[in-house]
């Protein structure tokens, strides 16, 4: 495992370059130097990106790393001269003996969660064996295919033209024509890249907000300790996208208050335009990974300027603004929200939970079945405390109150109305709400930690607090390693209530798509001729033949058609030669020339059973081509002539 990943170094290399330097480059043009820099740089990559992969969908320009590059060229540009007009002063930056051990926690953190994702994911090369990823899989092998990377453009994989975010997918898409990796290995190394992304904007979200650098480096040691985020979106789903939008969460909201504690919020054209060209780039980032998380983000953004608002003095004509301007804040985010939930299928999943259950499970961070998280919680209950002692923190309790709040309702609330519009931007699903609670959660257990060590009795000097931050870090990377090693992260089952001990990307025999099957799928294209269609029970894995191949295999999504033709194929074809209809139905689907047999499918949620396709031995009308194992592929005959 460890050596294909280390095989795979300069697809890494080659990944951070993309994903960093265009951002580094524009943010030092506005003045941010530093971690703060390191961490919003993503932030600008993924705007600049997704933004250029879709005025090209517009102009109908070819979506390629050269082109890619001239975008970043001229986005660039763009950003140098935005940087002379706002005038921003470059941004203070931490020195000395904390910078050093700023970063070394920030390694720590990174290596760390890499390494939890490395374990979970296994074989560089292997695929995320759920029905998400049939959908995300095979919209970059579309991208490929078309040159268009445009989020109104990707969702026509499978026939549904409209808009779907498709920031991670342009992502992956660039990895693999610049390295020349397959889709799966870029993929899983974007997926590394999300968690350093995380570890990266936790950290500085911690550092803004405390004002400490011995803060942010404690948040960067627990990024990724616990299971709900990165971990748990690479479980669940697969949810590329809302890893790809939560990682990002952090740095915008640091982005936020960095801009307001250094140019102030004011209403001359210098601030105005200030504020839109960053709130500009944050929502494009965000919208365009995945709109939902821009829910939160604006949510925090809000209590935080609502809090800062009420505390600044003023006059009473002045308060009175501040007051409009607040409030106008909240209708338009509420706005946002009933607007985003309105163009969602609302609620897809019941609560699971008592009220009772489900506040025990945010104080002890158990969300979704998840075993508690004692230790960070514990640490995150001490921060909460001095969050309330420090006015300058209340914005932090606050917002953990908050996304807390909004698991609790999804796990132990039923009203319908709750359901389809407070949560229906997330499908009411609670692991993609679980996934949120970090957010919060790293950067108070961060306050608790350093609170901790405020209490051990040094001198008051350099040399205390650097003994402090030391001992601190040097206790928690332990506490973090060993949880690592020793504390299992199964995936919960809310419905079940049981745990999938075994990950979701091993490719055994008894997996959604298991090696022979896999095998089979990446010969296609040598076995049937250029532009034929093939169809299968996408249900049993042959889903992602067309991500694979190229081979037109439909369907392209985990689910299938709904109408008549698709039941008569699903049911009858394996009678082809003896019954007219199912050749009529073939005709609605492009009359096509071969069939997939992975066995007649599963009935549970997820998976359909499909009795024609599959039994075709000794059937008329069917020809053998190939077979792997129990897998094999054959040539519709019943229909020539």
């Amino acid at each position: 495992m460890t050596a294909g990943w280390l095989g795979q170094s300069l697809v890494v290399l080659a990944s951070v370059g993309m994903l960093f330097i265009p951002g580094m480059i524009a943010l030092t043009c506005v003045g941010l130097r530093g971690l703060a820099r390191l961490a919003a740089a993503p932030v600008y990559t993924v705007f600049a990106t997704s933004v250029s992969a879709l005025l090209f969908g517009f102009l109908r320009i070819p979506w390629s790393p050269v082109s890619w590059l001239v975008a970043m060229l001229i986005m660039l540009g763009i950003a140098w001269g935005a940087g002379r007009l706002i005038k921003l002063e470059p941004s203070p930056e931490v020195e000395g003996w904390r910078r050093r051990a700023l970063m070394g926690a920030v390694t720590f953190g990174a290596v760390f969660t890499a390494w939890r994702l490395v374990t979970y994911i296994g074989e560089v090369d292997a695929i995320s064996q759920t029905n998400d990823a049939v959908f995300h899989m095979n919209a970059v092998r579309f991208i490929l295919e078309t040159a268009n990377a445009s989020s109104l453009h990707v969702s026509a994989v499978v026939g549904s033209p409209g808009f779907y975010p498709a920031a991670w997918h342009a992502l992956v898409s660039l990895i693999v024509t610049m390295t020349g990796a397959s889709i799966t290995v870029a993929a899983n190394v974007l997926t590394l890249m999300i968690g350093l992304v995380w570890v990266l904007g936790v950290s500085w979200l911690a550092v803004i907000a405390s004002g400490s650098a011995a803060v942010g480096a404690y948040a960067a040691v627990l990024a990724g300790a616990m299971q709900n985020f990165p971990l748990l979106m690479v479980q669940w789903g697969v949810l590329f996208p809302n890893a790809l939008s939560t990682a990002l969460i952090p740095a915008s909201i640091a982005l936020v208050l960095v801009f307001a504690e250094r140019a102030g919020i004011s209403y001359d054209w210098r601030s105005l335009l200030r504020w839109v060209l960053v709130l500009g780039v944050i929502v494009g980032a965000l919208a365009l990974s995945q709109p939902a998380a821009l829910l939160p983000w604006a949510a925090i953004c809000a209590v935080w300027l609502t809090l800062r608002e009420a505390m600044s003095p003023g006059s009473r004509r002045q308060l009175w603004y501040r007051a409009v301007f607040v409030l106008v804040g909240w209708l338009l985010l509420a706005l946002a929200w009933v607007l985003l939930a309105g163009n969602t299928s609302g609620s897809h999943w019941p609560f699971f939970r008592s009220r009772e259950e489900a506040l025990l499970d945010v104080v002890v961070n158990g969300q979704v079945l998840i075993p508690p998280q004692i230790g960070i919680s514990v640490l995150m209950l001490v921060g909460l405390v001095v969050a309330f002692r420090r006015r300058s923190l209340w914005w932090m309790a606050v917002s953990w109150l908050g996304l807390a709040g909004l698991y609790w309702l999804v796990a132990a609330v039923g009203n319908e109305k709750v359901r389809d519009i407070v949560l229906g931007p997330w499908y009411a699903d609670p692991y993609r709400l679980a996934a949120l609670a970090p957010i919060a959660v790293v950067p108070l257990a961060a306050v608790g930690v350093d609170a901790m060590m405020r209490r051990i009795p040094f001198r008051r000097d350099v040399s205390a607090d650097r003994v402090r931050m030391s001992i601190g870090l040097g206790v928690l990377a332990i506490g973090v390693l060993l949880v690592g090693l020793l504390r299992p992260v199964p995936l919960p089952s809310i419905t079940a209530g049981t745990y999938e001990e075994v990950s979701r990307y091993e490719a055994s025999a008894r997996a959604y798509l298991n090696p022979d099957e896999r095998r089979l799928l990446e010969t296609l294209g040598d076995l049937v001729e250029p532009g034929s269609r093939v169809i299968a029970n996408p249900s049993t894995g042959a889903g992602f033949g067309y991500f694979f191949s190229g081979v037109d295999v439909f369907p392209r999504n985990w689910a299938p058609p709904s109408d008549a033709a698709w039941q008569t194929i699903a049911s009858d074809l394996n009678e082809a030669a003896a019954d007219p209809a199912v050749c009529e139905a073939l005709a609605q689907y492009g009359e096509p020339e071969y069939v997939l047999d992975f066995g007649p499918g599963e009935n549970r949620s997820g998976r359909w059973v499909m009795p024609g396709m599959t039994d075709f031995v000794g059937r008329d009308g069917f020809a053998l081509i190939d077979r792997v194992g129990e897998a094999s592929l054959w040539r519709i005959t019943a229909c020539d002539g």
